[in-house]
């Protein structure tokens, strides 16, 4: 059985772990960003930094929004945690970010252990 963006989701994990390699665990979560933005570039990764995304209740659009740490290659939202243990409420989170852009796949990623946990998560 074939993965969801297997090739895709295999490039971005890697780019993250080269980042965890090197930086280890015990940053700032901007830190990984800023890292994470450089790996992207050097292994010619598409991606959007900071992307707002837009939430609506009842067809209208709300002041109030979302904004994802990355979005790869148009399809895949990540989310990026420098923690001791990721929760329910992160998973939640990126579930969320799915529902608002109607893509298909999250990454959740945390650099805050000893070694990277990432997550996929699957929207519909």
């Amino acid at each position: 059985m074939e993965l969801l963006y297997e090739k895709e989701t295999y490039s971005i994990i890697s780019a993250a772990m080269a980042v965890h390699n090197e930086l280890g665990c015990g940053f700032l979560e901007a830190i990984y960003h800023e890292a994470l933005e450089m790996e992207f570039v050097s292994r010619a990764i598409p991606y959007r930094r900071e992307i707002q995304i837009a939430v609506y209740y009842k067809g209208e659009k709300l002041s109030k929004y979302y904004i994802a740490d990355f979005v790869c290659y148009e399809k895949i939202v990540l989310e990026l945690k420098a923690i001791s243990k990721l929760i329910a409420e992160h998973q939640a989170q990126t579930m969320n970010y799915l529902k608002a852009t109607n893509l298909r796949l999250g990454l959740l990623l945390n650099f805050g252990n000893t070694k990277l946990e990432h997550k996929r998560i699957i929207y519909g």
